[in-house]
């Protein structure tokens, strides 16, 4: 590490600056440590980002429980007769929050054990190119990555600043289970959280603007989803929230149905505001640093995640492209690979898997249908659950998957799942999709007779 002086103090000079300490940032800190050079990893908040503290660490342990109580109450179907005697709201976020606790104590004793590396727990503002300051301290970088991460999105509705909104991330503080909730938002954060509170026993209204709930699949998949949650809650698409205010139980929304729709209100002990994302990245002056953003606020990069300043990168949610866990630690992969070697890699970001945690579990992989035939001429194979014996035995009557496949190639462009277990049979088409393979790559391998996996074969024998 070399020391220069600024303002007749010193600056310190790193091999690398890595600006984010979730996952991504993480990932590229260790692999600079191992490296044998010197880093500076920079995180205001908590270390663990995003998935530890707020995102997929505490959803999916809160999730699962709420899974099982489904479960449970459609075992009748089976002639199974059993009933939930209680839900203990509290034991749920407690578990929740013992493992978010522990998860990011081994976090930090990493970082602290770490040789070689510097952390910085406050928020730096770039002040130039390759060099960032934070009050009196101002460090440079031969090499900086900004793995900044996202925060939630706030909508400039009437009242919102004025009551107590819950987030993703506030949500995992409540002590005690709302009777009634408002969920602004039928992506996938709203709609597992109406699932999780749900099942629960909270009567959960959901308030979605567009035409469908998860806008990013494909739309039978999104129809499905949409009438199995109206078994469990109010849902209303189509919906414009316009104003809320505060109320002695909680809160007041006002919505209307559709551009010439009637004013509606509903009230509630507490609103989540789960309308999207935005960038982390605004917060650090980029302008002073010479490196561009887009009209959203997510920093540009290239294929290779190089923004337009050599020698800086970007990844992970802070630049708006598939926002998940997995697609970060990918780009935390290819971005240092591509910092160290003269060969560069691209990413990737149609054969990233996604997977929304509702009940039933939705799963996809690569372009959805609308997507490809804007660029290849498709094949389209469906088959349901019921098709197969695993699925008939589970009574699964409505769940289905469907491929897009290249008709000239055969290679599969997309693949599509509504239904149990979706989240783990994905994965096979996801390598394939991932590696450009065809059809045959799966229908020519033999699957066990009778697991779900069969219904992957099967929706690919069925493509017209």
């Amino acid at each position: 590490m070399k020391c220069a002086m600024f303002h007749g103090g010193p600056m310190k000079e790193y091999d690398v600056i890595v600006i984010g300490g979730g996952d991504v940032g993480l990932a590229v800190a260790f692999n600079v440590i191992s490296s044998r050079l010197k880093v500076a990893l920079i995180e205001k908040r908590k270390l663990g980002g995003t998935c530890l503290n707020f995102g997929c660490v505490p959803s999916k342990i809160l999730i699962y429980p709420a899974t099982l109580a489904v479960q449970i109450n459609y075992a009748k179907k089976f002639g199974i007769r059993a009933k939930i005697s209680d839900m203990d709201f509290r034991s749920v976020m407690n578990r929740m929050r013992r493992a978010v606790k522990s998860g990011r104590s081994s976090i930090e004793e990493a970082v602290r054990d770490s040789r070689n590396l510097d952390f910085y727990h406050e928020e730096f503002r770039f002040s130039d190119k390759y060099t960032l300051r934070s009050g009196s301290t101002q460090i440079k970088g031969r090499k900086i990555f900004i793995a900044t991460g996202s925060r939630p999105a706030i909508p400039p509705i009437g009242g919102i600043r004025d009551i107590n909104y819950l987030t993703n991330e506030s949500l995992l503080d409540l002590r005690k289970k709302p009777k009634d909730m408002i969920i602004l938002g039928g992506g996938y954060i709203g709609c597992e959280y109406a699932h999780f509170f749900s099942a629960l026993g909270t009567k959960v209204t959901v308030i979605e603007r567009g035409n469908r709930l998860i806008p990013q699949s494909e739309p039978e998949i999104s129809e499905l989803l949409e009438k199995l949650l109206r078994e469990r809650m109010t849902i209303h698409t189509r919906a414009e929230a316009l104003s809320v205010r505060k109320t002695p139980k909680g809160c007041a929304l006002t919505f209307r149905n559709g551009s010439k729709g009637r004013k509606k209100q509903i009230t509630a002990e507490e609103l989540l505001v789960a309308v999207g994302r935005r960038s982390n990245a605004d917060l650090l002056s980029l302008e002073h640093g010479g490196i561009k953003t887009n009209k959203a606020g997510y920093v540009i990069v290239n294929d290779f995640l190089e923004t337009n300043l050599k020698n800086v990168w970007a990844l992970g949610d802070a630049i708006g492209r598939q926002m998940f866990t997995h697609a970060g630690d990918k780009e935390a992969e290819i971005a240092w690979h591509n910092a160290n070697r003269r060969k560069k890699i691209k990413m990737d970001f149609d054969t990233v898997p996604g997977v929304v945690f509702t009940y039933p579990e939705i799963a996809s992989v690569g372009l959805t249908e609308e997507q490809a035939r804007k660029r290849f001429r498709v094949l389209i194979g469906r088959a349901n659950y019921s098709d197969i014996v695993q699925g008939d035995a589970m009574m699964e009557k409505e769940g289905f998957a469907k491929a897009i496949v290249d008709k000239r190639t055969r290679r599969i462009l997309g693949f599509h799942i509504i239904g149990p277990y979706a989240s783990h049979i994905i994965q096979e088409v996801a390598n394939v999709v991932a590696n450009r393979s065809t059809v045959e790559y799966i229908t020519d391998s033999m699957h066990t007779f009778p697991t779900l996996s069969e219904l992957i074969p099967e929706t690919l024998s069925n493509l017209k």
